[in-house]
């Protein structure tokens, strides 16, 4: 079960990037085809040096690759929270094809950010 939610994640999380399965393997140095062997978890146990270069290249703690699903007991505010914000996007007619240009808008707040530090 866990090995189904790492590649889950990766695949994700690069989507959340931008970045193509080439992409990811051309800036971490895996194979492409073994990058995606892990993403359909047809690779079940990829060794933690591997994981750490991919998490390096997507800008995440190793911890957010391996997380398994957020435990809604564990923590419901943050649960709540983004059901209250895609509630509120729907409710602003926001369409779904427009949601990169909120992923764009993040990617610019992170980026001054780095500028600042």
């Amino acid at each position: 079960m866990m090995d189904v939610m790492i590649g889950q994640n990766i695949s994700s999380i690069r989507k959340q990037r931008g970045y193509t399965l080439s992409e990811l393997s051309e800036r971490t140095g895996i194979s492409k085809s073994y990058l995606s062997n892990i993403e359909r978890n047809l690779k079940q146990n990829p060794s933690i040096h591997v994981m750490e270069r991919i998490a390096l290249v997507l800008k995440v703690d190793l911890k957010t690759l391996l997380k398994i699903a957020v435990d809604v007991e564990t923590n419901p505010h943050l649960d709540q929270e983004w059901i209250d914000f895609v509630a509120y996007l729907k409710q602003s007619g926001i369409e779904k094809e427009r949601i990169h240009e909120f992923k764009m808008l993040i990617e610019f707040m992170k980026w001054q950010d780095d500028q600042v530090k």
